[in-house]
């Protein structure tokens, strides 16, 4: 039997009784003594506490509860929603949101992108990043990678 499985049991061994431990729990704890040593261990730990006396609260334990409940009680309660009572922070919170949504949907930092949409001449460009997007760029640039390949081939020789 491993040392783990029989660690893992020896604690419901211990709260069933003397009794439950089976043969090969008990051939094992006479052979390992590291288990051995676990389980004396817990059986002393068990011993503590089956001595162990609760303490009796004092008599005005329930009375001083009470008044804490009832002081606590009294307390106003901060939440997090509390400042959205006040009718100058939400009027506040409502056009900051509003602002921040007409923002996304006119995108006015992000270029004008609705021109060429509705523009039917116009050439469309696909995505960067995009292998027709990608061709597109190599075709519109390629005065300028010409001019690399001469620059390679110069650096070589």
């Amino acid at each position: 039997m491993m040392c783990e499985k029989l660690r893992q049991e020896l604690m419901e061994a211990l709260l069933s009784g003397p009794q439950s431990v089976s043969p090969e729990m008990q051939e094992h704890l006479a052979n390992c003594r590291a288990c051995a040593a676990e389980l004396a261990s817990l059986q002393q730990t068990m011993s503590l506490l089956d001595e162990w006396q609760t303490p009796e609260p004092s008599p005005y334990f329930n009375t001083r509860l009470r008044a804490r409940i009832r002081e606590e009680s009294l307390v106003p309660q901060r939440n997090w929603f509390a400042w959205f009572r006040r009718p100058v922070l939400a009027g506040a919170a409502a056009l900051l949101l509003g602002l921040g949504i007409g923002l996304m949907e006119l995108r006015p930092f992000g270029g004008d992108h609705n021109t060429v949409a509705n523009n039917e001449n116009a050439p469309r460009v696909s995505a960067p990043g995009t292998a027709v997007g990608d061709l597109q760029y190599l075709d519109k640039n390629a005065d300028l990678f010409s001019d690399f390949d001469a620059l390679d081939r110069q650096s070589t020789e």
